[in-house]
């Protein structure tokens, strides 16, 4: 299945924490594709080497030899990333990536996380891994090097080959069909995790983690509970809480953030009246980031248990200013928080086709020229608003392009 997502249910869902939405380990699929990755080898059984046995010595001494010359070649690499990336910076060459098997999803990311000056500004800065073997499994340091991949020769696409041996070895399994959202998420944690300086963790956090407080007051006694949560992506739903469709990326935004009464069955226990009483459940938005990931919830569980994809129409603005979109009852921030909620659209990320299968590529607005591009995979071109706005859906096209991960930069940072 292409892109499985959480049950709808009236209830609002729970929220998702930066830490959560890690995808589950296969070990044994792991190994089974392992081979497939390492490009350029044959896939098979491999030949018996007609070469004499060496000895333990022979062979620490030769592998001591090899990871010399690999050490002497990533040292390289080093000295070369703080020219090559502040280039790269300036210039923000539009360069494809090849699909290596089911990897649109992959690659689409990718391109939206490189495009990002931020983001990159960040990653300059890590502290490169001491040997070989820990470089080859450092995500953040391989994605430096992809960088540089990409924007150091002339080609107009890369394979971003040794990117994907490390995700593998982080048990993520590249050749089946992911949902972009998701996969959002772990690429996030495995960079956050993997990055040493907490000075940078905390630029990393700050740079895109949201904070809303849920509100939780009983209808009985009054008393209310408050909880800060954070979140990677704001996952707003497309229908409402009478399975009606939304019209417009606002509308989600009212739904999301408008009170709902949880009685009958999804009633709670309170503590005060000892029992489970009628409750009013409410979010109120604490603090945007710089780079804000809003999900499309565009899949839902029927009443057969099959997933369905919702592509009708929801139009988003170029521009978007959360106070004018949000009541002073659904914020909970300073003034100073609030004069920064503005926001212009810096990528799409779009899905094509079924729940059961299906493409992704990623529309990016390069942050240094203003220009739109289309990233498909190998294939990069230049494209207008106007083409940006086709990815709004449409429920006949079933195989049009859909917007679900909607990147959002702020106009006027802090």
């Amino acid at each position: 299945m292409c892109d499985g997502t959480a049950r709808r249910v009236r209830v609002r869902p729970r929220l998702r924490g930066v830490a959560e939405g890690l995808p589950r380990l296969r070990l044994r699929e792991f190994f089974c594709r392992r081979a497939v990755l390492l490009m350029g080898q044959r896939s098979g059984r491999q030949e018996r080497s007609k070469k004499p046995e060496m000895s333990l010595s022979e062979n620490l001494t030769a592998e001591e030899e090899d990871n010399k010359e690999e050490n002497k070649e990533l040292k390289t690499k080093d000295q070369r990333l703080p020219l090559v990336f502040g280039v790269a910076d300036l210039k923000n060459g539009a360069v494809g990536l090849y699909n290596m098997g089911q990897t649109c999803c992959l690659n689409s990311l990718l391109q939206v996380f490189l495009m990002n000056i931020h983001f990159t500004g960040i990653l300059r800065r890590i502290t490169v891994p001491p040997n070989a073997s820990l470089k080859r499994r450092n995500v953040p340091y391989q994605m430096l090097l992809l960088l540089e991949k990409m924007q150091s020769g002339k080609q107009k696409a890369v394979f971003p080959t040794d990117l994907a041996r490390c995700l593998s070895v982080h048990r993520m399994d590249l050749f089946m069909q992911h949902d972009a959202a998701q996969l959002y998420l772990t690429l996030w944690n495995l960079v956050k995790m993997q990055i040493k300086d907490q000075d940078l963790v905390t630029k990393l956090s700050d740079l895109y983690t949201i904070c809303v407080q849920e509100h939780l007051a009983c209808q009985i006694c009054s008393s209310e509970t408050k909880r800060n949560s954070n979140m990677l992506t704001l996952p707003l739903p497309v229908l409402d809480s009478n399975s009606h469709k939304l019209k417009t990326l606002e509308d989600c935004l009212q739904c999301f953030f408008h009170p709902e009464e949880l009685t009958g069955h999804n009633m709670c226990f309170c503590e005060y009246c000892e029992k489970k009483t009628p409750f009013l459940q409410s979010m109120k938005l604490v603090h945007l980031p710089q780079t804000l990931t809003i999900h499309l919830k565009r899949f839902c569980f029927e009443r057969s248990a099959s997933v369905h994809k919702l592509s009708h129409c929801l139009p988003f603005p170029e521009e978007l200013d959360f106070n004018a979109v949000l009541t002073e009852q659904q914020s909970q921030a300073h003034d100073s928080e609030k004069a920064a909620w503005q926001y212009e659209l810096f990528a799409v990320v779009t899905h094509s086709g079924s729940a059961n299968s299906g493409h992704y590529c990623a529309y990016i607005r390069s942050l240094t020229e203003r220009k739109w591009y289309c990233f498909n995979d190998s294939t990069v071109g230049q494209v207008s608003w106007d083409d940006v706005k086709c990815t709004y859906g449409h429920s006949d096209l079933y195989w049009g392009q859909t917007a679900y991960l909607l990147i959002y930069m702020k106009k006027h940072p802090q």
